[in-house]
């Protein structure tokens, strides 16, 4: 089993909670990290048909025979289990005597607002960030290769092609997750929408122009964008509020939490495809933006990440927000680095009066101190 950088926080927090909430995708490694990290909890997965009606038929029976120190897996199954479990935790006052595991972000969190909010720590585990893999002896030096085999544990821990892993990862994805929020007559739409999201990559989200070439609705796109969302395959940037009195972009940016998946739904089946992809810039700059996001979610903290963008394109791929700073990130898929590469960097300091550090991320091999940027290999984003 490989490391995981999220362990010590949980051991942390099942001390001062009496729930702890771990979400993130199918198979990005919850259930192998808390069996072996807490290995005198029992397992109770709600996957199971005999258990989930047990628990939704008769909650209190179901928490006194479950009473304590419990792993409860897809919890969000049974979304009539929370309420009970408040008045549980409430009267016992016993710190990690639960944990809640579950891949549908939407409905969990749903339900822990309502019922449970000052009594859990919510955690994500996402698929394994390159300090866990260089953690291993298992990252590579070519970016080309990770931006395209991507992070799922088991393809580090099986063996597994990234052909044979996301086929069924995606089949597995849309026949269990989504057909349960979806109408089956739009299934073969939404891995059609899949696969649009994935050609967007990088830009700003144009949702009108999204569900026209998918032949759907605005509200629809909206609505399948969210599913995304919640089941940790997409995520989104917001654009920074800073306008410096010039128009700025407005929508958001589009991500995948995993650039495996989104070679795969780019139809890619090897490495050097990544290098010659008309929008390679886009596949790195997701690559380093999923990355840096684990490095914060592994530490328990929610990344504070923005772009920017105004009208004349003059743009910053990442700024994150620290008290009173803003740190500034561009990506650059080279091996050679250009003056031209810290235009924007210099412009945006120019127009800010907040101060930080600015880093330029490539594809080459040496750290460079230059007057405008820190110049950081991508392999060195673990530090970051």
């Amino acid at each position: 089993m490989i490391d995981r950088l999220l362990a010590p926080k949980i051991l942390d927090l099942v001390k001062k909670f009496p729930i702890i909430s771990l979400t993130g995708p199918r198979q990005s490694g919850k259930t192998t990290l808390l069996k072996n990290l807490l290995p005198n909890y029992r397992y109770v997965s709600l996957e199971n048909p005999t258990t989930r009606t047990f628990a939704k038929e008769d909650p209190n029976s179901f928490l006194k025979t479950y009473d304590q120190f419990v792993v409860f897996d897809e919890v969000q199954r049974v979304p009539e289990l929370f309420s009970y479990l408040q008045t549980k935790v409430d009267e016992d006052q016993i710190m990690g005597q639960y944990v809640l595991s579950g891949s549908q972000n939407f409905l969990l969190l749903q339900n822990i607002t309502q019922s449970l909010a000052g009594r859990v720590a919510i955690l994500k585990l996402l698929p394994l960030s390159y300090a866990e893999l260089s953690k291993a002896n298992l990252l590579s030096e070519s970016i080309a290769y990770h931006i395209f085999t991507g992070n799922y544990p088991a393809i580090f821990g099986r063996g597994l092609l990234p052909d044979e892993f996301y086929s069924n990862y995606i089949e597995t994805y849309v026949q269990r997750d989504v057909r349960e929020l979806l109408a089956v007559k739009e299934l073969s739409s939404f891995q059609t929408f899949l696969r649009l999201c994935a050609g967007r990559v990088g830009q700003p989200l144009n949702l009108s122009s999204l569900a026209t070439d998918c032949g759907i609705t605005s509200p629809t796109a909206k609505a399948w964008l969210s599913i995304l969302e919640s089941s940790y395959i997409t995520f989104t940037l917001q654009p920074h509020y800073q306008n410096f009195n010039k128009r700025l972009i407005k929508s958001p940016k589009l991500y995948f939490y995993d650039t495996g998946l989104l070679c795969h739904l780019l139809n890619m089946t090897d490495a050097r495809q990544v290098e010659t992809y008309y929008q390679r810039g886009s596949l790195f700059e997701n690559a380093i933006i999923a990355d840096m996001s684990k490095n914060r979610f592994n530490r328990g903290v929610s990344p504070q990440f923005y772009f920017w963008q105004d009208s004349n394109r003059n743009e910053i791929d990442l700024l994150e927000e620290g008290v009173g700073t803003i740190n500034l990130f561009e990506m650059k898929y080279t091996a050679t680095i250009n003056p031209e590469h810290f235009r924007n960097l210099r412009l945006y300091r120019e127009l800010s009066s907040i101060g930080g550090d600015n880093f330029l991320i490539y594809a080459g091999e040496e750290n460079q101190i230059r007057s405008n940027a820190k110049v950081i290999p991508w392999n060195q984003v673990i530090n970051l």
